[in-house]
């Protein structure tokens, strides 16, 4: 019983051993709590070996053992380094590794052990000159690894605590109870009795691993360690079950026959590694009778595996179902699978299969028309056509060879077309097709049309961005013909208002000059009545001349000609000439024109023809949108660095909200437009081109109801005429 127990314990220990080591290979800690297994493993062995059996008793036996504990010392520091991941300098650790291989070698030499001898208890070693260079390293070694561990436990958390006690618990039972019985009492009792429980210390340290593997997921193996661990109480089971059978099977029928201890190991040790063996013979030979016998099956789980990590990587709808459709073909053993997709908003229906094949579109029209019919998601040509619809079906299906339709509906009413169909041919090795198989086709039916029509709104959201971006393009196009026909007519019109205003400005300034001749009685006397009327029409043809002058400059502004003309004029004198030319028209409306002329003004360089048009503009507008009886100012102010020329009235005002597009090119305000439907919005416009021109800035403030003031200001510095006086305020 004690050799069934050791056994297992040392198997044990191999495979928790194993199964660490293949789950991480590059890991460190990994690698070390595999190798103090198997020096563990081997330590073990030696020991019950050297106590079990005699032919064992040999020197060698022991030096091996220790050899084996100094390994085992050694790659306990390593693995509890690595568990607390501390950094070591490269010199402690080579002068460690060095200290390690001469004790190890010392352990194999006499040194340490001289010979055996016989002592009351048994053949016990004798100890020689090297044991205190053994004991040294072996405490060294331990302490060391004791101290990392409590070092790892200071900083882990909570679950790595839970992982490092249990592998400390083992610890200390192995350091701890080993040396007292397998060291110190087989030297001060000369016994190497306790020799005998050298494996089952290490199922101990072993258990404990295990369980914090199951428990709290050491070396995050668990999955892989508790089939270990099953596959091994088999293994044990088996064993057991063997050596009773064995014994009893020897006592009665070979009562005379004696069965030796090594025999018997020999018997359990090829049963075990057969019982080992067993997967991966039973493995091979189920691969040769699949490949001779079997050769249609397959692993349905792995089919639906290989299918939807198709379905996830690829998005394209051809390369998806030509995918899909080898792993089918080479899954079923089919001839060949292919697909039938619906038309869409910007694709025609199309047939995508493996081998080439080609179905007549006729055919799959008619399929598609018939299957909304067929109560069913997967209809074979095995099944009995029980109406007309299945007939057809039946018929198309003879016809091109087709054995499976699998219907590609998102619903579990099947009386629709959905998005398409799959069709599969006859196997390859002419078996039928079986109840499994239509069952996979049936999974995997429900599996692609969801894939299928994502990929099928994706192709949609692309040809439309594409049919969008063709579509954006010819508006484009269309928008800049039509912008470049507009900027014709535009120039056309431009051209035509030029030409228009030189042709009325000649005969508009031969009126003018005639009215004004007859005003100043050059043709002889006129009565008040006369005088009055020829002032209106005096009056109304020099607001056409402005009006002229100012669309010959907006046409100017768009060719690049409108240009400032300065030379030295007194702007109180231009101010004064142009309102004497508006107070009759102020008289006839009752309005109170008042200007104060300054009686000493600066000479500046100014545009004289443009500014008087902009004077003309502020004070004529005021005059216009001011009712009857309203007041008009106009000041002009010679200020420390700069003119001010402004007009104030008691008019209708601008609305706040029009005002930030007041000066632009043919705007007008709501109220300016029923108040004078008549006008151009070209006046202020102008005004503002004309005073940035020559470096002034425009001055407007309104309130709708109450009134406005215009006007602009220039800068002294810039424009002033150097030494020449000023006006005296003589016109």
């Amino acid at each position: 019983m004690l050799l069934t127990i050791s056994i297992t314990a040392l198997v044990v220990q191999a495979l928790v051993a194993l199964v660490v080591l293949l789950k991480d290979r590059k890991e460190s800690s990994h690698i070390y709590f595999s190798l103090l297994s198997f020096a563990l493993l081997f330590w073990a062995l030696s020991s019950f070996m050297f106590e079990a059996y005699e032919s064992a008793q040999t020197i060698a036996t022991v030096r091996l053992t220790m050899f084996f504990v100094v390994l085992q010392n050694t790659f306990f520091a390593f693995f509890s380094y690595s568990l607390a991941k501390t950094s070591v300098s490269k010199r402690k650790r080579n002068s460690y590794i060095i200290f390690s291989v001469i004790t190890a070698l010392v352990a194999l030499s006499p040194i340490l052990f001289t010979g055996l001898e016989e002592g009351q208890n048994g053949t016990y070693p004798v100890a020689g000159p090297g044991m205190l260079f053994f004991i040294i390293h072996a405490l060294a070694s331990i302490i060391y690894g004791f101290r990392c561990m409590v070092s790892a436990l200071h900083d882990a958390n909570d679950h790595e605590k839970k992982q490092l006690e249990v592998i400390v618990a083992g610890s200390v039972i192995l350091w701890g109870v080993v040396p007292a019985t397998n060291f110190i009492y087989s030297i001060t009792l000369q016994t190497t009795f306790f020799g005998l429980f050298s494996p089952l210390y290490g199922l101990a340290f072993s258990s404990l691993i295990a369980y914090a593997i199951v428990k709290h997921r050491l070396f995050d193996i668990r999955a892989v360690a508790t089939r270990a661990v099953g596959y091994v109480i088999i293994t044990g089971v088996v064993a057991v079950t063997y050596v009773v059978l064995a014994n009893l099977l020897q006592a009665i029928v070979f009562e005379d026959t004696e069965i030796s201890t090594g025999f018997l190991l020999f018997n359990i040790t090829l049963t075990v590694t057969l019982i080992i063996l067993y997967p991966y013979l039973k493995r091979v030979i189920d691969h040769l009778s699949n490949s001779i016998f079997y050769r249609d099956n397959y692993d349905t789980q792995s089919f639906i595996d290989e299918l939807n990590q198709a379905l996830v990587t690829d998005v394209e709808v051809e390369s998806l179902l030509k995918k899909t459709a080898k792993i089918i073909e080479t899954n079923l053993k089919a001839s060949y699978c292919g697909f039938y997709i619906r038309e869409t908003a910007y694709f025609p229906s199309r047939f995508v299969s493996t081998q080439s094949k080609k179905l007549p579109t006729a055919d799959l029209e008619r399929i598609r028309q018939v299957s909304p019919e067929i109560s069913q998601l997967v209809y074979t040509l095995d099944s009995k056509p029980l109406n007309n619809e299945e007939k057809i079906l039946e018929e198309v299906m003879k016809k091109n060879d087709i054995e499976i339709i699998g219907r590609l509906v998102s619903t579990l009413k099947y009386e629709v077309a959905g998005v398409g169909f799959l069709v599969v041919g006859p196997k390859k090795s002419g078996s039928s097709y079986t109840d499994q198989d239509i069952k996979v086709v049936e999974i995997i039916s429900n599996e692609l049309v969801l894939a299928v029509e994502n990929a099928l709104r994706l192709e949609e959201i692309e040809k439309f961005n594409v049919t969008l971006q063709k579509k954006i393009d010819e508006a484009t196009k269309e928008l800049k013909e039509s912008n470049d026909k507009l900027k014709a007519l535009d120039e056309a019109k431009d051209e035509f208002v030029s030409m228009a205003s030189h042709q009325l400005r000649t005969p508009l300034t031969s009126i003018k000059g005639y009215i004004s001749m007859v005003l100043e009685e050059d043709a002889g006397k006129i009565n008040e009545t006369q005088k009055k009327m020829l002032g209106q029409a005096f009056f109304s043809s020099q607001r056409m001349v402005y009006l002229i002058s100012d669309l010959l400059n907006v046409s100017r502004l768009k060719t690049g000609k409108f240009i400032i003309e300065t030379r030295p004029i007194n702007l109180a004198d231009l101010v004064e000439s142009e309102l004497n030319q508006l107070q009759e028209g102020a008289v006839a409306k009752s309005q109170t024109l008042s200007f104060t002329k300054p009686k000493d003004f600066p000479m500046l360089h100014l545009d004289d023809m443009k500014i008087r048009q902009v004077v003309m503009n502020f004070t004529d507008n005021a005059m216009y949108y001011t009712p009857v009886g309203g007041k008009i100012t106009i000041e002009l102010k010679d200020k420390k660095g700069s003119v001010e020329f402004t007009v104030k009235d008691s008019g209708i005002g601008v609305p706040k909200k029009e005002q930030p597009k007041l000066f632009t090119k043919f705007y007008r305000a709501e109220n300016a437009r029923k108040a004078r439907p008549d006008g151009t919005g070209l006046g202020l416009f102008m005004a503002k081109k004309v005073v940035v021109a020559q470096g002034g800035a425009i001055i407007f403030s309104s309130k709708e109801g109450k009134g406005s003031t215009f006007g602009f200001s220039f800068p002294k510095e810039r424009l002033l005429v150097k030494n020449e006086p000023s006006s005296n305020g003589k016109s």
